[in-house]
């Protein structure tokens, strides 16, 4: 009998359906993987086989009643770099999903991206919408053109609050200047926030003493995706983002290394 294990974590290989360039260094690639369209929850990840280069986990950003997922990434390394090099027919291996998402359960939600911290939050705005909560929606970039998905959420019933770092549109400023903004609106009874962690900090910062419970969706270097190797583990709680992440509520990371440092693939501390 196979082992059940090896059954469940061997990467599903099939052809990329679609890719769509969303901003300078952003793509989304779609695939057709019913598993895990059909199970994955916003917030949670995929393991993403790059054949021949390396694994990498991605936020699923989208999910299509055929049963085709989409992720969405930036170019930051050499697995990333190849997924932009990719195109429709090439193979490509997903496991998943992985990890805990978002709670939705607020009827009143504020949901703030920051870069391509916008990838989860496409799917959760979705859903939310779908089960017709009050959303209001933070997006902030340094230019206009790297606003992720803005034109997606100004076709859904959201409010909808953008910001720039040039001014191009917008608040002029950083994503807390923008969230000052929607703020104003009123009270929330949740905070789901994904981004650059330093963003994330100053966000966290600025809502965690309303009374609203605040998310968090950190990202980790990751080796196995399913809690077994220990690289995603967070100092000194031993949270691992894999597994009791990658959403994780405020008080649970509060006192770790969250908004101070990161590791590398040998464990060598990375100041944010």
């Amino acid at each position: 009998m196979e082992n059940s294990y090896h059954g469940e974590n061997r990467p599903t290989v099939v052809p990329i359906e679609k890719v769509k360039n969303e901003t300078p260094d952003i793509r989304s690639i779609y695939a057709k993987v019913p598993k895990i369209a059909n199970s994955v929850s916003p917030g949670q990840f995929i393991m993403v086989w790059v054949i021949g280069v390396d694994e990498v986990p991605m936020a699923v950003s989208g999910v299509m009643e055929d049963g085709t997922i989409k992720f969405t990434v930036e170019k930051v390394g050499e697995a990333t770099t190849k997924l932009h090099e990719l195109e429709k027919g090439d193979l490509i291996g997903f496991r998943g999903p992985h990890g805990n998402g978002f709670d939705l359960s607020g009827e009143k939600l504020l949901i703030v991206g920051g870069g391509c911290g916008m990838a989860p939050l496409n799917l959760t705005v979705e859903r939310a919408v779908e089960k017709e909560k009050d959303v209001t929606v933070v997006i902030s970039a340094a230019t206009e053109e790297d606003l992720l998905f803005k034109s997606r959420m100004e076709s859904l019933d959201v409010d909808l609050f953008l910001g720039t770092e040039d001014g191009s549109v917008g608040v002029e400023g950083l994503a807390t200047d923008v969230l000052e903004k929607a703020m104003e609106k009123g009270d929330y009874d949740s905070c789901l926030v994904c981004g650059p962690e330093k963003m994330m900090f100053f966000v966290a910062e600025m809502v965690k003493d309303e009374d609203m419970s605040l998310q968090l969706s950190l990202n980790r270097y990751m080796k196995c995706g399913v809690g077994i190797c220990g690289s995603c583990s967070l100092d000194p709680e031993g949270l691992r983002v894999c597994e009791e992440g990658p959403v994780f509520y405020y008080e649970e990371i509060e006192d770790s290394e969250f908004g101070d440092y990161t590791r590398d693939a040998s464990g060598r501390k990375i100041d944010i």
